[in-house]
């Protein structure tokens, strides 16, 4: 009988990453996991880890001493670990840089020094800043508009030339708009279904950016995690590949399916008006489609609605106390 092969993913116990190990331990693999737990959550992996076939190592990617000798024996690495959100990027560049980029490096370094034969690096769609053309493909324009989309654009540039110089079969895969349960509820201004959900529990109004016709390539996590799966065993390597969902739907339309007022609050410097990723090449690589529609998506996001209860409640006058920093610095040099 064939042995499946060891893998090891960082930022396992994040949101992407917890769902990933789970599918990953459900496949049969014996699953490393490495997160410094800054953004993740070990309880996200109570499942996995009951198994016995994963095992968790709370380390940062920026220590290399810390991680290398858990690259020993593995076979593919699932690299997902990284500061997210625009405005502590803002307020925090090196920190970020520390982690998006010279933790990038560490992990790809461990990867060669082990022999590691596959790597997927989690790339942002966000590198692609406001794009020129709908749906954006891989090919677009690289116009980060602020330090986050920078530090994953460099990370990626680093994962796809250490593939390409060292024999490490590597693909990127840049995210679009990922939501699912176990999404972050740290105290961070950021992703709209934690601060609506949250909302929402409170009985409070929506906070709608702007006019709310903007729209968004929401894609279900399982999805992502199936895209990621697709391209770990296809043979596919130096490329970067979208993964989103298909469509885009407007920010109108995700609080009629939640269900609840709105309060508009002023639209943002240096975001796009619409994400919609270009998935044609993702179907043709790796045979990869997304399965959950966006109304079905966002049912789910429902029924798991307590575990939002203890995020953080934003309205308007907190949301614009946290993003001060995001209008003073993007809002004159931000391409419109």
């Amino acid at each position: 009988m064939t042995q499946t092969p060891r893998v090891l993913v960082t930022g396992g116990a994040g949101f992407i990453g917890s769902h990933l190990v789970d599918r990953l331990v459900a496949d049969g693999h014996e699953v490393v996991v490495i997160d410094s737990l800054a953004v993740g959550r070990e309880k996200n992996l109570t499942q996995s880890l009951r198994t016995g076939k994963c095992s968790f190592h709370r380390a940062d990617i920026r220590d290399r001493e810390a991680i290398a000798s858990l690259f020993e024996g593995v076979h593919t690495v699932y690299h997902l670990a990284a500061l997210a959100d625009i405005v502590p990027s803002i307020e925090k560049p090196e920190e970020y840089f520390t982690s998006n980029v010279d933790g990038t490096f560490n992990v790809v370094e461990a990867a060669r020094a082990s022999r590691v034969k596959r790597l997927v690096y989690a790339a942002s769609s966000s590198c692609y800043g406001i794009p020129e053309k709908y749906p954006t493909p891989e090919d677009a324009p690289i116009r980060p508009q602020y330090p986050y989309a920078l530090t994953k654009y460099l990370g990626e540039r680093i994962a796809l030339h250490w593939g390409s110089v060292y024999a490490i079969s590597t693909v990127s895969l840049r995210f679009f708009n990922v939501y699912g349960p176990r999404a972050r509820t740290s105290g961070t201004y950021g992703a709209v279904f934690g601060v609506f959900l949250a909302q929402k529990l409170a009985g409070k109004n929506f906070t709608v950016v702007g006019d709310g016709n903007q729209t968004r390539d929401f894609t279900f996590v399982t999805d992502i995690v199936e895209g990621i799966l697709s391209a770990a065993k296809s043979d596919v390597r130096d490329e970067i590949l979208n993964l989103g969902s298909g469509g885009t739907y407007s920010i109108n339309e995700l609080c009629q399916l939640l269900g609840g007022t709105i309060e508009h609050i002023p639209k943002r410097p240096g975001e796009p008006d619409c994400t919609f990723a270009d998935t044609t090449k993702a179907q043709r690589l790796i045979g990869w489609k997304p399965q959950t529609s966006f109304q079905r998506g966002v049912q789910i996001m429902l029924e798991h609605i307590e575990d939002w209860r203890d995020a953080p409640l934003w309205d308007a006058q907190t949301i614009a106390s946290a993003t001060k920093s995001w209008f003073d610095r993007l809002g004159e040099s931000a391409t419109v």
